[in-house]
Formats: structure tokens, C-alpha cells, sequence
């Protein structure tokens, strides 16, 4: 399954919101710097998940694509 992730990195708490169908909106703590942010939520998708998720699209934005193994 494909997920579409809006990251709200460098936030002062770690949320996960449902927007929509198959798309989330994801505050995470740690700074948009040198990968910090995609490592941090690529941790809160597996938790939330409980399956590996793997970054496919949007290494640099903050518009990510999440291929979660189900």
C-alpha cells in the first residue's frame, strides 16, 4: 500500500493525523537537516504501522510517498 505523508518537521511534540484515505500529516520533533526528520518518521510509520516502510518518493520535501508492506 502506498501512503502520502505531509511531515511537520522541527515540531515541539510527535503526532500522527489522519487527512485523509491513504494520507497522513505527521509532526516529528527532529530538524529538517541532513536526513533527521525522514529517519525519525520512517521510526513513528513503522510504530504506527507495525510493518517496515520504505521512503519511495520525496526524500527532500515535505511531501513524502511510503510504500508500507502489508
Amino acid at each position: 500500500m502506498r501512503i502520502t505523508v505531509d511531515v511537520k518537521p522541527g515540531s515541539n511534540h510527535e503526532k500522527i493525523e489522519e487527512i485523509g484515505e491513504n494520507h497522513l500529516l505527521v509532526y516529528v520533533k527532529a530538524p529538517a537537516r541532513k536526513g533527521k526528520a525522514n529517519t525519525v518518521l520512517i521510526k513513528i510509520l513503522r510504530k504506527h504501522f507495525g510493518v517496515p516502510v520504505s521512503l519511495i518518493m520525496g526524500h527532500t520535501s515535505n511531501r513524502k510517498v511510503f510504500l508500507v508492506e502489508k
